[in-house]
């Protein structure tokens, strides 16, 4: 019967612990979520005052659960029922949406994005339109962002169009005028999903050269050509999409690199632990022969794939995707 009796009050600590952590979400997600700024405390104060009330003047365990459910149950409802908007004050870099037509072989890409960069947040965006011929399609190169624990990245892929041109896809948070990003944030619904397209000295050279903290390492892949193609066309599909059908971005289910992985050409690779925890991606990509490294031990590779002294370098350069590529592993 003791036995028994501890069961019976681990089982209901455990309860009451995940009831904590959805009453804590609840909070979160109308804090942040309500879109009418002034009604975000009063709507926190009348969730807290009845799940207090249902603690209260309930006493029967499993319907003091039911009740502080039934309140967990109303916000997520409400939560779920916000839709994704591409109408908004957007903040100048992301405030056009790519999209792709594609004849047979022939590929053209609008609202592709170029930013002469004078500083972080000082830039002119030019939004030219970009041929591209699918038949020249050479290969894919992965650029990896750090911006603090080893843990996260921010992860570009970026296609070699032939001519010793690039066009990369890095797939972001789109903000509003006046927001900036947060990681909490990002769990709830107050980004959505932009693909942005653009040449290397636009997505690359603003994390490299500009904003402070940003490293980033360069790979170049082991994919066929074929698989390179056919990822460019997911690309541009996914990329379509997100025009005609905004989607919200979550920091732990749809971001830059979880998106990749469910493009149709990509589910064919294995899953593991690194999609969520990406900064530990390019070990695993390595490892399984994806990234091309000549050989080397992956911590040497690493260290011969930090770009941001040459990118520093080329800067205006016209050639800086050549030599941002210069005498790098798995290159040739």
């Amino acid at each position: 019967m003791a036995k028994i009796g501890l069961l019976r009050k681990i089982w209901r600590g455990f309860v009451w612990f995940v009831l904590l952590l959805m009453t804590i979400w609840a909070v979160a997600a109308l804090s942040f979520d309500v879109r009418i700024a002034w009604l975000r405390i009063p709507c926190v104060i009348v969730y807290l005052a009845t799940v207090a009330a249902v603690l209260r003047v309930i006493k029967c365990f499993r319907y003091r659960i039911l009740g502080c459910l039934g309140c967990f149950v109303i916000v997520l409802g409400w939560w779920l029922s916000l839709r994704p908007s591409n109408e908004g004050d957007w903040q100048a870099d992301v405030s056009r949406l790519a999209y792709g037509q594609v004849n047979g072989d022939h590929i053209t890409i609008y609202n592709t994005r170029s930013c002469d960069y004078r500083a972080e947040f000082d830039y002119t965006c030019t939004w030219p339109t970009r041929e591209v011929d699918l038949k020249q399609i050479r290969g894919m190169d992965v650029f990896v962002d750090y911006w603090g624990s080893p843990w996260i990245a921010h992860t570009i892929i970026s296609f070699d169009v032939g001519n010793g041109q690039y066009v990369s896809f890095s797939i972001e948070a789109r903000k509003h005028v006046g927001q900036s990003y947060s990681a909490i944030r990002g769990f709830f619904r107050q980004f959505t999903l932009i693909s942005v397209v653009s040449d290397e000295r636009d997505v690359v050279r603003l994390r490299t050269n500009y904003r402070v903290g940003e490293d980033l390492y360069l790979f170049h892949t082991t994919a066929t050509v074929p698989f390179a193609r056919s990822l460019f066309l997911d690309y541009i599909g996914f990329t379509n999409n997100l025009h005609d059908h905004p989607q919200w971005y979550n920091a732990a289910t749809s971001n830059c690199t979880t998106e990749i992985f469910a493009l149709k050409t990509m589910r064919s690779q294995p899953r593991n632990w690194t999609i969520l925890l990406n900064g530990k991606g390019a070990a695993e990509q390595y490892r399984e022969g994806n990234l091309a490294g000549d050989g080397l031990p992956f911590d040497e590779l690493m260290k011969r794939a930090y770009i941001n002294p040459a990118a520093k370098a080329a800067d205006k350069n016209p050639e800086f995707s050549e030599k941002i590529r210069e005498n790098r592993p798995g290159f040739h």
